[in-house]
């Protein structure tokens, strides 16, 4: 059954309107420094449950999370090793996005069963302001159905999953075209398996050490 998909604008009465949606479980749509994502509140298991289904994502694919700048990974990851730390404060907020080890306490349906989580801190003024209103991450993807383009406007958000969720925040124009770069921190020696925003050479010079591609 279809749902009423509202639009909202960037005024911060709008994204407190956002923010309570997410904590009560709705899902929204929302402008990011690459393309529009759409997002779930990361502690609410039947939240992001929708959002695959939303989606029609597979369900034996993970959610990566979206988080404010500042906030602490303890309630996401089990630790953050020296590497990961390194990367995280040379380029967040910014398109990188570290694979750490998940914590316990982190729903089975973001990691999709496994051990392993993948989170970034978007450098877009209205993504941290909702997450920071949230108060907690986002379980959040491209606001598309799997496997079609990733939008970049409000209106192609609509045209993908209009009635499909609950609301779409209108903060303009996204940059589109440039993915974040995905280093995985969980072995001793990351690896770097996407390269998108973030050069391996600025990756390998934040690390002071070569890194290999996956």
């Amino acid at each position: 059954m279809a749902i009423l998909t509202r639009l909202l604008s960037a005024s911060d009465e709008d994204l407190d309107r956002a923010a309570r949606a997410l904590a009560r479980g709705s899902l929204v749509a929302f402008p990011t420094d690459t393309v529009y994502g759409v997002g779930a509140h990361a502690f609410r298991p039947a939240a992001v449950a929708r959002l695959f289904k939303a989606k029609m994502r597979p369900v034996d694919k993970a959610i990566p999370l979206l988080i404010a700048p500042e906030a602490s990974l303890t309630s996401i990851a089990r630790e953050v090793p020296p590497a990961a730390r390194a990367l995280i404060d040379r380029f967040w907020p910014g398109g990188l996005t570290v694979v750490l080890w998940r914590a316990r306490t982190l729903p089975d349906v973001v990691t999709a069963g496994g051990d392993t989580v993948a989170v970034r801190a978007p450098d877009h003024p209205l993504t941290i302001a909702l997450i920071r209103k949230l108060g907690a991450p986002l379980a959040a993807t491209s606001a598309n159905l799997s496997g079609r383009p990733s939008p970049i406007t409000a209106d192609e958000v609509l045209r993908e999953l209009g009635g499909r969720i609950g609301y779409v925040v209108d903060g303009g124009r996204c940059p589109g075209g440039v993915e974040s770069t995905v280093v995985d921190c969980t072995p001793a020696r990351p690896v770097i398996l996407r390269l998108g925003a973030v050069s391996r050479e600025a990756i390998e010079t934040g690390l002071g050490q070569s890194v290999d591609l996956a």
